[in-house]
């Protein structure tokens, strides 16, 4: 089994991707839904941060540090700064604040200063938010922005005919490295011998057929 399937499997078992029906939040009816928030105790949030590690180093992308953008970002960037750290990589990382803090230390910035090519880590890129707030902060910083990690690249169209990855690339010049895309998704429904995800065949071709980006 590949890594990415492996990767998959492992978020079916943790009930993080389901298939069935779903509304996303740009009010689009999924066959599927996936939610990296449920990778929430110690051994699958362990997991999850080695295919993020490995799916880093495999993409060879160069870069000093990682960045994880509050809330969900924060324990990616930890987590995987640590499985990064076994693999013989160890580098620093960071974490922003929803609100500034006026004592202590203040600012919205905790960890490590940013400096060098800074990597970001989240779950997924929706509207691309999350990202443009992160490669503001590093360029206040005089840090550069290296690349985007994400759990799961769904393929398919943002605001225009671009998906949202797609989107950040081409505005930011950033590669966005993904353990496992829609594409994969299709790998694994075709390999799996269940009837209870082969029925979902028919409907992920027709949402990829509306929504979905080559």
């Amino acid at each position: 089994m590949s890594f990415r399937q492996e990767f998959l499997q492992f978020a079916l078992q943790q009930n993080v991707l389901k298939f069935g029906e779903f509304t996303t939040k740009a009010g689009r009816q999924s066959p599927y839904f996936f939610n990296a928030g449920l990778f929430n105790d110690g051994l699958s949030t362990l997991k999850l941060a080695r295919f993020y590690a490995q799916a880093i180093i495999d993409s060879k992308v160069e870069f000093d540090m990682l960045f994880g953008p509050a809330y969900k970002g924060i324990i990616l960037a930890a987590a995987t700064a640590m499985m990064l750290a076994e693999k013989g990589i160890n580098v620093p990382f960071a974490y922003n604040r929803k609100e500034a803090k006026d004592h202590g230390e203040g600012g919205v910035l905790v960890g490590a200063p940013l400096k060098g090519r800074v990597l970001i880590i989240d779950d997924v890129i929706s509207a691309g938010t999350s990202v443009r707030e992160s490669v503001r902060l590093i360029q206040n910083e005089g840090a550069t922005p290296a690349a985007v990690a994400i759990a799961l690249d769904r393929m398919e169209k943002g605001t225009g005919e671009l998906s949202a990855v797609q989107e950040v690339e081409h505005q930011y010049g950033l590669p966005v490295v993904a353990i496992a895309n829609l594409l994969d998704l299709f790998t694994l429904l075709a390999e799996n011998q269940s009837a209870e995800l082969a029925r979902f065949v028919e409907p992920m071709n027709a949402y990829r057929a509306r929504y979905g980006v080559a």
